[in-house]
This record gives structure tokens, sequence and C-alpha cells, in this order.
């Protein structure tokens, strides 16, 4: 069975990400070469085979939640082999995925997302920036929908914008006051400098944020923005691509929203994927309660 047919069913049936389709199939892969030093394939690759693939990963000192996923990429594919009719039984069935350790929550100090929002000037180059640090720090979205947001996604006269999310999942996120002022500054004093083409604005498709080249950002090229501007707000080795996403939900938990209406403006499916800032919220409530309890 070739892994490609796999991959291609996951990105045009299920509508994965190009990411998670390329890691898919990098742990599919990684099984097979697994397998075949005992001479065995996928098709016919065994509970035990999986069993023996998990317990080698761990000796190699791999991590339990790089183990968790790659068991949830063969289960996937092992699905898709079912569905197919290409295997008999599935080798991952009943196999207990370890514990992830549970890892402390990284997020900026509301101080310090001040600091790093205070950084751009007020060049052509700088509004751009400021815009985009707003609206990463003041929607939650993911830096990755920020680089696909397109021209036609954004409605300023409503303050709002219109996010396509993984999956195709589209949402309709708000802009606070602070990122729309910035978007506005954007859109008329430093946009305009950096298109290539005036015929170009009037595309729908032609993407929101765009780099010195008139062109829509690369992961790469965003993440030297960032990274840049922690490093001058003192932030540097705190800053990812994550990270403002990650302080937007856990200041707005702190200022007292809830985890439904967290889970819509973040785009998550379930609640599951919320565990994480769900500690954030315990903390804080017993943080209240030993404030104002009178027999705490």
């Amino acid at each position: 069975m070739d892994v490609n047919e796999f991959l291609e069913y996951l990105k045009t049936e299920k509508g994965a990400s190009e990411n998670t389709v390329t890691a898919y199939g990098r742990d599919v892969r990684a099984f097979a070469r697994f397998l075949r030093d005992s001479g065995t394939t996928l098709t016919e690759a065994t509970k035990t085979d999986v069993l023996s693939y998990l317990m080698e990963l761990g000796k190699n000192g791999r991590s339990r939640a790089t183990n968790n996923r790659k068991l949830a990429s063969l289960r996937a594919y092992y699905e898709f082999l079912m569905r197919r009719g290409l295997v008999e039984a599935d080798p991952t069935t009943d196999i207990r995925t370890p514990r992830a350790e549970r890892k402390e929550l990284e997020y900026l100090s509301v101080a310090e997302v001040e600091k790093l929002l205070a950084q751009p000037d007020d060049s052509i180059k700088g509004k751009r920036d400021r815009a985009i640090l707003e609206v990463l720090y003041g929607t939650g979205i993911r830096v990755l929908e920020l680089i696909d947001l397109n021209y036609a996604d954004l409605n300023l006269r409503m303050g709002y914008l219109t996010c396509s999310g993984s999956h195709g999942r589209m949402r309709i996120v708000p802009l606070g006051s602070y990122a729309r002022t910035a978007v506005e500054a954007y859109m008329k004093e430093s946009r305009p400098a950096l298109l290539r083409s005036e015929t170009r604005e009037l595309a729908a498709d032609v993407p929101l944020f765009i780099n010195y080249s008139g062109e829509r950002f690369t992961r790469q090229g965003l993440w030297k923005v960032l990274r840049e501007y922690g490093r001058q707000a003192g932030l540097e080795g705190r800053i990812t691509p994550h990270i403002l996403r990650t302080s937007f939900a856990v200041h707005m938990i702190q200022n007292g929203a809830d985890l439904k209406t967290l889970q819509d403006l973040l785009g998550y499916d379930d609640m599951q994927a919320l565990q994480a800032f769900l500690q954030v919220s315990k903390s804080r409530i017993k943080d209240v309660y030993d404030r104002t309890h009178p027999r705490a």
C-alpha cells in the first residue's frame, strides 16, 4: 500500500493541514522502516510489532508526547486501511497511550505583552508589524491563520476577521479596539506602500499582511519578525510563534472568560484541547478563594 494514497486521503477527504500530512507521512514511513528490518510490511504488522516499535522509541529517549503522536499517526493509517479493506485487523486496537507529561503552560505576563507590543516604531514596516502583533494577541488566532488571511477576510467597519481555521472550519473573530486601530493605520499608511501593484488591491484572495515584496508572509518570515521584537523587548528565547495565542487564552481566563467562549474564539473542536488552560482556571479559582473566603 502506497503511503502517498493515505496522505492524499488526509488532504482531500479529511482536510488535514500540510503540517499534519507531513508529520503523519513521516511517522508511518518511520514505522515501515522499523518493520523492514524484520522482513514485515505495513499491511502485515501485528499488535506485537506496534508495541515493539513503541518500546524501541522509549529506549531511544523519545518523550511520551512524541510517542503518543506517532501512535495517533499509525491509528489514522490503519483506520484508512481498514476502510479500504486492505487489512483484516487493526494492529493499533486496544493499545493504550501513555499519559503525556504535563508541561507547565508557557505564556507572557500582561506587562511583558505590553512591552512587546510597544517595540514597533512608526515606520511603514513598524506600523505593519504593530498590526500583526496586535492581531495575534488581540484575537488569539494561530500564526498560520494570520498568514492565510486575505484582504477580503477583514471587516474593519464591523470590527472582525473571518478566519478559515484548521480543516476549513470558518469562524468569526472579533478585533479588539487596539488591534482595530493598529490595522486601520496599517491599511491606510503602510500596506499601500508595500503593494507592488495597485490592481491587486481589488482581488479577494490578495493577502492581508504582506512582506517587502508585496507577497504573503512565509512562516519563517513571520517568525523572524516576532523573534526580532522579542529580542528588543528583552524576551529573547521566550517568544515563539505560539506564545501570543497562549497568552491571549490565559489572560482571558484570568479576567473571567468561560472555557466555552474560549473554545469558540480559539477554534478548538472539543474541550480536551483546553485542559492546559483549565489548570490555569483552577489555579485562579483557588487563588481567589484563598484571598476572599474568611475561613480559607
